[in-house]
């Protein structure tokens, strides 16, 4: 009889145990479940409230104005300064061409200015020399229009003297001896103005040649000086030329950034424009995001971004601003774009680059690479 009332004693209990974990279980999922419809509230609420304001792609990568190096002047590589992945300032060396023939064409080029010079400092010696000439036959000129004047007052004189001896001589006043020495005298006067204006023609056609010679020196040097005659600047430009040639056989970086794709060795002949490597200039690097069509209903330039890079995880996000969208579709700027006017066409959502601006602050903290992956997340009410 004990062993029965016991056994039904343990029976009831085991049954308000069991009733009592019912009980807590049931209070658990209701509690998990108010949890839950209150999850859903928030989210919901706040997707109401935000309305699509942001809008979020993982198709972003990371890209920059990667520069091309290449010399300005053909040559054997006589050092190469750097390697791949190395980092580099703007100014810093990278390459070293062989400026010996430069050297030399620099020294041709002293020589030829300074030979220049010479020249149009003679040019303008002789023009004052010209002048001086000009001046000088000017003179003589005078001097023989004074000549002239004086042989035609003798010829006038003689003349008179002539004439008064021959209606003398008619009267017997005057001897035949005296008759012929008028005469003579007469054609000797008209002899020396003869010989006076020959000499003033002669003065004047000389003073003409050295105008003519003063004015064709003249063309040469006509408005300028030593310093701005052509011929001069025509030497100091081969000159520069030939220093800046010097100067190029030392090849510098354009940039700050990474030495990337490195193809130049000792010893190697370059041309003038070949590649010999590219800097990437990792702290000026941007995100090009490709959005969806149906996303950039409300994106505007200048929108504040947050970019998550699988480099570092959500560890690190980067802000960004939104500089531009482009102006094509990545498909029509494909090099071989769709043709989508054909039987077989299928619509497919086309996507959009956006271009994204990173703070160089981050940057610096933590460098990104060219290619990298990213996702942009853009707040379309951010302005």
């Amino acid at each position: 009889m004990a062993d029965i009332e016991s056994q039904t004693l343990h029976s009831e209990a085991e049954t308000l145990r069991d009733e009592a974990a019912t009980s807590r279980r049931k209070r658990a999922f209701i509690v998990f479940g108010a949890v839950l419809a209150l999850l859903a509230a928030l989210f919901l609420g706040y997707r109401w409230l935000t309305g699509g304001r942001y809008v979020e792609t993982d198709n972003a990568y990371v890209g920059a104005e990667t520069a091309q190096v290449t010399p300005q002047v053909g040559g054997t590589v006589k050092a190469v300064a750097v390697s791949d992945t190395q980092s580099v300032r703007k100014g810093d060396i990278l390459v070293v061409i062989d400026d010996s023939d430069a050297r030399i064409a620099l020294a041709q080029a002293e020589a030829d200015y300074a030979q220049a010079l010479r020249r149009v400092r003679q040019t303008f010696a002789t023009a004052r020399a010209l002048g001086n000439q000009v001046s000088e036959r000017s003179a003589d000129i005078q001097k023989m229009q004074a000549q002239v004047s004086i042989a035609a007052a003798d010829l006038e004189r003689a003349r008179i003297d002539l004439t008064r001896r021959e209606s003398l001589a008619k009267d017997g006043a005057v001897s035949g001896e005296e008759l012929s020495s008028a005469r003579n005298a007469f054609a000797s006067a008209n002899g020396a103005l003869a010989a006076a204006r020959a000499g003033l023609a002669q003065a004047q056609a000389a003073r003409g040649s050295a105008q003519g010679q003063e004015g064709a020196n003249a063309a040469l040097i006509e408005g300028t000086t030593e310093a701005t005659n052509p011929e001069v600047l025509a030497a100091k430009a081969r000159l520069d030329k030939a220093r800046l040639d010097l100067a190029r056989t030392v090849v510098r970086a354009p940039v700050d950034g990474v030495v990337t794709s490195r193809a130049v060795q000792v010893g190697q002949r370059v041309a003038a424009g070949a590649t010999l490597m590219t800097i990437v200039p990792v702290g000026q690097a941007y995100v090009d995001a490709n959005f969806k069509e149906g996303q950039l209903r409300t994106v505007r330039p200048g929108q504040t971004a947050e970019l998550v890079s699988d480099l570092y995880g959500d560890d690190v996000v980067f802000t960004g601003r939104v500089v531009g969208l482009s102006g094509g579709t990545g498909s029509s700027l494909a090099v071989i774009p769709a043709q989508n006017a054909t039987g077989n066409w299928i619509k497919v959502v086309q996507r959009v680059p956006v271009r994204i601006a990173l703070d160089p602050q981050q940057l610096k903290a933590h460098p990104l690479r060219v290619g990298l992956s990213m996702t942009a997340t853009i707040d379309t009410k951010g302005r």
